[in-house]
């Protein structure tokens, strides 16, 4: 099998060695290849950005694109891709994402801003109520929105998730679909947005659906940039009707230094490091999803083009 990896230059040196031995330990008879005849490639790895490919009809022979990314929203509406695709669920990319939720979660939970405000020896002992009075919105509910949300369920907070459609994750109150999305809004103190980018979820918070939440709520979204409007959380904060917002992920990456993000008092500005695909775990993901290709198995995690993830 003739493995293209068409994911940059500057991932290959990350990711050869852990590809390398994740393919070893899966038992997968693999040339792993820089560069190819398209004609000859079996399957591609692959990374939007650099040298990769726009145009994948020269790959007539390749039976399945493999995405390090989780988010497939810059390749999945690419009229020439007519292969399998497969987006990247990697345990330790999962594992970042729930450290991420967690602990910002819990910051805006206990009031960790207020505290480390009052340090100029003012007394005020204000205890936070306890997890079971804080419920938390998971927006998205695939699988980092039910993981994220599930541990948040297990310190005892009332998680409230919403999806498109709808779902059953253990542990989770699951609500879909318009009067879902407001009845979830409406009750959540902490909102976590890990939807993926589509029509139908750019701007889910907007000036409508953000005063749907209980003055002073927290947002954290480390899934998406475009899933609010940066014009209408702007102005929720200022009113206060937002309390405060952590954002990892932005319309435009690097944020650019004039940004208001960066100068609001009541954002927290992080430069995308909520989740980062991991090679040494993600690689086992890769050489399993190849394993399964050369004994004609379904592949893991497959992209439906219909819902573009």
């Amino acid at each position: 099998m003739k493995v293209l990896f068409s994911a940059g230059d500057w991932r290959w040196p990350q990711w050869e060695a852990p590809l390398r031995a994740a393919l070893a330990e899966a038992g997968v008879q693999a040339d792993l290849l820089r560069e190819a005849d398209p004609a000859e490639v079996d399957a591609m790895i692959y990374a939007p950005g650099g040298e990769t490919p726009d145009d994948f009809t020269p790959y007539v022979n390749c039976k399945a694109v493999l995405s390090l990314w989780a988010g497939v929203e810059r390749i999945v509406t690419n009229q020439t891709l007519t292969q399998p695709l497969c987006r990247m669920v990697d345990p330790g990319l999962t594992q970042s994402m729930v450290e991420y939720v967690v602990a910002y979660a819990m910051r805006a939970h206990i009031g960790m801003d207020r505290a480390l405000a009052q340090q100029s020896g003012e007394w005020e002992p204000v205890a936070p109520p306890l997890a079971g009075e804080r419920p938390v919105a998971m927006l998205g509910l695939g699988a980092l929105g039910a993981t994220c949300g599930q541990a948040l369920a297990a310190l005892g907070f009332p998680v409230l998730g919403w999806s498109r459609t709808a779902k059953d994750v253990p542990g989770i109150a699951c609500h879909h679909g318009p009067e879902g999305l407001r009845d979830v809004l409406s009750r959540a103190q902490i909102v976590v947005t890990l939807l993926p980018k589509t029509a139908e979820t750019e701007n889910i918070l907007n000036a409508e659906t953000l005063g749907w939440l209980p003055q002073g709520a927290t947002i954290i979204n480390p899934g998406r940039g475009p899933l609010i409007d940066d014009d209408a959380l702007l102005a929720a904060l200022d009113t206060g009707q937002v309390g405060q917002a952590v954002l990892d992920v932005f319309r435009v990456e690097p944020l650019p230094p004039e940004h208001p993000y960066w100068a609001h008092p009541r954002v927290t500005v992080t430069p995308h490091i909520a989740a980062e695909t991991r090679p040494e775990t993600a690689a086992r993901v890769v050489a399993e999803n190849l394993r399964r290709l050369q004994a004609g198995e379904p592949l893991l995690h497959l992209v439906d083009r219909t819902t573009g993830y």
